[in-house]
């Protein structure tokens, strides 16, 4: 019996670490220091599928589920496995109240509060740095990291998974995209400032010649509310 025990006390012990290392998102909700944090990954800029003829496409999106099921995975900086609703959720804990998402060439900009977006990324020595989103992302012509901009929590449209059906889900966990720098899709929870018009003239790349850790690196999407 006693050595049953220990049998299974030994499996238990091997099977968590296990299981945590399955684990490839998650939300981390602090609420003294006002973020929250979403596991993700650095996703690769150019996709095998021969439907994407070999290119690598501006980036479009912050952050997205990988492919296929992302519908922007091939033009996100990072991927998540969690759900933009449940940082939807997140968000409103704080007392935020979700705004207007807009998509193409909308009359009105996004509206939402504002909130702040940052990577956290590994350092030289493999310390965690944070670094605004805009430094993450340069334009390949000048070299010139990304203007800021503001992003803003509009929340996302409802859709309906089948078009025959009155159901609606939130749209953004059909699509994947959880951050959208332009307003190519409103199935999204964070939009910016920037319109279509911008879309025509800031082609964006990752750095991943100074900032940017390898594609599929473990790193920290930070979301931070600023205070009332």
């Amino acid at each position: 019996m006693k050595r049953l025990l220990i049998f299974s006390l030994i499996s238990l012990v091997a099977i968590v670490p296990a299981r945590a290392q399955e684990k490839t998102g998650g939300i981390v909700v602090d609420k003294d220091k006002r973020t929250i944090t979403v596991d993700c990954k650095i996703a690769p800029r150019k996709m095998e599928d021969p439907k994407f003829q070999g290119k690598t496409w501006p980036v479009e999106v912050i952050a997205c589920y990988p492919y296929p099921k992302g519908q922007k995975a091939h033009e996100t900086v990072v991927t998540i496995d969690v759900k933009p609703s449940e940082v939807h959720k997140a968000l409103e804990s704080f007392g935020l109240k979700p705004g207007k998402p807009v998509r193409g060439e909308a009359k009105d900009p996004p509206q939402g509060p504002d909130v702040n977006l940052f990577l956290e990324i590994p350092d030289s020595n493999g310390r965690p740095k944070r670094v605004s989103i805009e430094r993450t992302l340069i334009d390949p012509k000048t070299n010139k990291p990304m203007p800021k901009v503001k992003w803003r929590f509009t929340g996302s449209i409802k859709s309906k998974p089948d078009p025959a059906k009155d159901d609606t889900v939130y749209g953004a966990d059909m699509t994947g995209t959880l951050i959208s720098i332009f307003p190519v899709t409103d199935e999204t929870v964070f939009q910016t400032n920037l319109t279509m018009k911008e879309e025509k003239y800031l082609k964006l790349e990752t750095d991943t010649k100074l900032l940017l850790p390898p594609v599929g690196t473990p790193v920290k999407l930070v979301i931070e509310v600023p205070g009332k």
